[in-house]
């Protein structure tokens, strides 16, 4: 039944550009099996009503359907693509950002040994789950709230809270928690992972990272590879393609201006990898990004 209705509000209050009249409340609404497209995951919930997505993180691959969802706990660079949509039955999907303080508030409001204990080494930064029936019955009760303006404000962030103690609470509730917590080993890499984000251009030795992030050489490396399935010079990579075609999209003729932008000083090596991750040379693929039209990037995991 949750399932029913929650497809019938996602296709209802879909929009183009996959926002709602909710803040942090993403609804996707996919008609095609396009190629795989590389984006980036945000912090968020994204729960499949309909259709089925697959997406990798470096060497790991996730699948979910209808009935599961997926919760991102580090803004990660991933390849994502809708594997069942058509118009007839197009893929839809609800997202929730996740935010840090809202966690952190939650874990503070709870009494002793309402939360489960976290554990202190950082894991996967995204992993899938059957949604439970409290789950999905707390969506679909923010969904409506679409169609009550008049209750919208006061009501969706009492539902919102809620969505967030049943994650805290569920199956993946001890990536979550770390969300919340200052100090925990997700809290350090997510630090990391935003500073090499912010100075992807720049070459970095991984111990000063490390200090930055406030962790060992040795337990950095450990962490920052369980979360993101790769090392942080191969993250600093993806991050340094994904800007470039970001670039190329709108300054197609300047290939070897591009890719000093991004921090390649060797045009070669700039194209070498451009190609093995996106299957074209730079210059053939800023041609079809020109021609092609794309859904919005990032939207929803």
């Amino acid at each position: 039944m949750h399932l029913e209705e929650l497809r019938t509000l996602l296709d209802r209050h879909a929009r183009p550009d996959w926002t709602t009249a909710i803040d942090g409340v993403l609804i996707s609404k996919v008609d095609r099996s396009d190629p795989p497209a590389p984006s980036t995951s945000g912090t968020v919930l994204a729960v499949i009503a309909q259709g089925a997505k697959r997406l990798a993180l470096g060497d790991r691959v996730f699948e979910y359907h209808a009935g599961q969802y997926l919760v991102a706990s580090v803004d990660l660079p991933v390849t994502g693509q809708f594997t069942r949509a058509d118009p007839e039955h197009p893929a839809l999907g609800f997202g929730l950002t996740l935010e840090p303080s809202a966690v952190a508030e939650l874990l503070l409001l709870a009494g002793a040994g309402d939360a489960p204990r976290t554990a202190g080494a950082a894991s996967s930064g995204i992993y899938v789950s059957d949604a439970p029936d409290a789950l999905l019955d707390a969506v679909v009760r923010l969904l409506r709230l679409l169609d009550e303006p008049r209750d919208r404000a006061v009501l969706a962030p009492l539902v919102k809270r809620e969505i967030l103690w049943r994650l805290i609470t569920g199956e993946q509730g001890a990536t979550v928690r770390q969300l919340g917590l200052a100090d925990s080993s997700l809290s350090h890499v997510s630090r990391a992972v935003r500073w090499i984000r912010e100075h992807y251009a720049q070459p970095f030795r991984v111990e000063d990272v490390a200090r930055l992030s406030g962790m060992s050489v040795s337990a950095f490396y450990r962490n920052f590879q369980a979360v993101t399935a790769m090392s942080p010079i191969q993250f600093q990579k993806q991050i340094r393609l994904q800007e470039a075609r970001l670039l190329l999209a709108t300054h197609p003729g300047d290939v070897t201006g591009v890719g000093h932008r991004v921090g390649y000083d060797n045009p070669s090596q700039f194209s070498r990898e451009y190609r093995r991750q996106f299957g074209a040379p730079p210059s053939q693929d800023a041609a079809r990004l020109r021609h092609a039209a794309r859904s919005p990037a990032g939207a929803l995991p």
